[in-house]
């Protein structure tokens, strides 16, 4: 690994890298990401190596070991090329196996493939796999070539290629033009153009800029950062230089959740060598640019991810938002201009330099060009990282790369952009995924957090707990987040245990409307929206806990009644043997009754009753009064 000093350099290492490279006759791709790892990749990846060793492989069967291949449940997964088999759920046990039937004998083992839960067919290639078919993976795909401790398999996928471009071939004017041709949108909030945002903090006259890269994933389940920064961390670097030169910037931080370490350790190795190679520092490649790249770790906190506080880490403090600039470009750090962005917006960068803007934006929509990651979560057999071109129907989403909803379920719901965003009905499948049409539906896009939800999900409760965390994550800067998270939230647990009124819903949609308008930050005017959106698409659900005391979707306990079928018991003792507390009473072979009051509705009686008799029954709602009324006359 040599200091470079003229763009020559880069195409000769390549072509070196390309003579050096062993002809493998099978190469095997590992996932071990921080999902990966979780699950046993490193054992997978020891026991593969022993193998190998064990019967004189090491010349003719090549190791990878990459980020995470998005199938996160299926962890740890393997690919194994030339034909890209693809093995879920390995084990130790699995290796001789793998290496026996399928290295050496080419044959495929069965019960290691995919296997579709909607339809049961077995798919043994990787790009067959429903999941991966209907994305786009332009950001992600790197994740099953490089090994990211290793600069040399990014500069053999044209690494730095796009830098050299820049800072030899076009002047900063260019870049911005390039960017701005693209129609790249920032890849979080309301998605600001980044040309715009560039341009913006170009023209200010400072005598020094920064840049900063937030890596935080704020949100619940989100992960999108962490992915990108464990599986590709050259990408991101190399689109902060260009970002860099492009504003006439000279120090970048890069904050990092501490949360993940792996993360944390690849961004850090990946900045040094760069730094060794000459593509960091004094004079990048032998040009006129500098450029010093700084990793800054943080607690993870969901107002980190709000720009006006996103310039705190650099001065040394904890997340803590500011008064917001009249544009996002004119933020501070130490009193000079600032751009500050996420993880997926610049490794969007080297993309569009290498293959130009008119490529870029034959992507997407009119307005929402490219692709965008998302963690794609909840109650959906595919659950992972996907990344799928702007526009995509969010059916397709659900069902052609998610495979649909668990346990042959109905969808209920599909909510996006975290505690910031909204609940979309089923009924809007066919809305398009892009910035305009999410907003206009009432929610936001966000970083790429999506979670789906089927008819056991209550919204009334979820949104309860969303508020729950935006009262927790709250900066209490302002009285209008502090009072107005806490009272929201009250109103919303009262609704859930059966003490809600009619005029909740009035003070709910009074308070999110003033939060929007009266709060400090993005957090506090944002965090009404799982409130606003439930309103509007399940006022039918809210008005049921409040006017019928029922919880349609049977979550909130305190709407419970546990009820013992007369008919069904058969006296075993069971359910009075099990209860916590104490609160049923009978003898063997006698009807056993529940007392209400002492009842903790815990359900232990409902599980342990044998299917068989399926004597506990669960009422809420009209149902529960007469049921209460029954167990009243049984108990006299």
């Amino acid at each position: 690994m040599k200091r470079l000093t003229r763009p020559s350099q880069l195409q000769d290492w390549k072509a070196h890298l390309l003579l050096e490279r062993p002809a493998y006759e099978k190469t095997v791709v590992v996932s071990s990401g921080t999902c990966g790892e979780a699950s046993g990749s490193l054992r997978i990846i020891d026991a593969l190596r022993e193998e190998l060793a064990r019967r004189n492989l090491d010349g003719k069967i090549g190791m990878e070991i990459t980020g995470c291949h998005g199938l996160c449940e299926l962890e740890p997964n393997m690919v194994i090329y030339p034909r890209g088999i693809f093995y879920k759920k390995l084990e130790t046990k699995h290796i001789p196996a793998v290496v026996e039937e399928t290295l050496l004998k080419n044959k495929i083992i069965s019960s290691l493939v995919y296997e579709d839960q909607k339809s049961g067919r077995k798919f043994s290639l990787q790009k067959e796999i429903p999941f991966y078919k209907k994305q786009m993976r332009l950001l992600t795909e790197g994740n099953f070539k490089i090994n990211p401790m290793r600069i040399e398999d990014y500069i053999l996928a044209d690494g730095y290629q796009a830098l050299a471009k820049v800072l030899f071939d076009m002047t900063a004017e260019e870049v911005i033009h390039e960017i701005s041709a693209s129609g790249l949108r920032e890849r979080e909030g309301g998605g600001v153009l980044t040309g715009k945002k560039w341009q913006a903090c170009r023209d200010e006259i400072s005598e020094q800029k920064y840049i900063i890269c937030h890596g935080y994933d704020g949100d619940p389940g989100a992960y999108m950062d962490r992915i990108l920064l464990e599986g590709n961390p050259h990408s991101v670097i190399e689109g902060m230089i260009i970002g860099a030169y492009a504003i006439g910037a000279g120090q970048a931080y890069v904050c990092v959740r501490r949360e993940y370490p792996l993360a944390v350790r690849h961004i850090m190795l990946a900045l040094e060598q760069a730094q060794r190679c000459g593509l960091l520092g004094k004079s990048i490649l032998g040009s006129e640019f500098h450029l010093d790249v700084y990793v800054i770790l943080r607690d993870g906190a969901f107002v980190s991810e709000v720009e006006a506080s996103g310039t705190e880490p650099g001065d040394g403090w904890s997340a803590f938002p500011r008064p917001r600039p009249a544009f996002p470009a004119h933020e501070e750090l130490w009193g000079k201009r600032c751009n500050i962005t996420n993880v997926e917006t610049w490794a969007n960068v080297p993309l569009i330099i290498n293959r130009g803007a008119e490529w870029y934006n034959k992507i997407g929509t009119a307005k929402s060009k490219g692709t965008k990651m998302f963690s794609l979560g909840g109650k959906i057999n595919n659950a992972g990282l996907i990344e799928v071109p702007m526009g995509i129907k969010l059916r397709e989403i659900i069902y052609d790369i998610g495979r649909g909803i668990k346990d042959g379920k109905k969808l209920k719901a599909i909510q996006t952009g975290g505690p910031a965003g909204g609940f979309l009905p089923a009924q809007m499948l066919d809305l398009p995924v892009d910035y305009d049409a999410l907003a206009k539906a009432g929610t936001i896009m966000g970083s790429g957090e999506m979670i789906v939800m089927d008819e056991t999900t209550c919204l009334v409760d979820m949104a309860r707990y969303f508020l729950s965390f935006s009262q927790k994550e709250s900066p209490q800067r302002c009285a209008a987040c502090r009072d107005g998270t806490k009272k929201m939230h009250d109103i919303l647990s009262r609704i859930t245990m059966g003490l809600g009124e009619e005029k909740d819903l009035v003070q709910l949609e009074a308070l999110a409307n003033s939060m929007g308008t009266a709060c400090f930050c993005g957090l506090g005017r944002t965090a009404a929206n799982p409130v606003l959106a439930g309103i509007k698409y399940f006022r039918h659900e809210y008005e049921a806990h409040i006017l019928h005391r029922s919880c349609p979707a049977y979550v909130c306990k305190d709407l419970w009644v546990h009820y013992i079928e007369p008919e069904k018991c058969t006296g075993c003792l069971l359910c009075l043997e099990n209860c916590p507390a104490g609160a049923i009473c009978g003898e063997r072979k006698k009807v056993h009754v529940i007392d209400q009051e002492k009842c903790i509705k815990c359900g232990a009686c409902h599980d342990i009753c044998p299917p068989k008799i399926n004597a506990v029954s669960t009422y809420t709602g009209t149902r529960k009064d007469k049921v209460l009324k029954k167990e009243i006359s049984a108990r006299v």
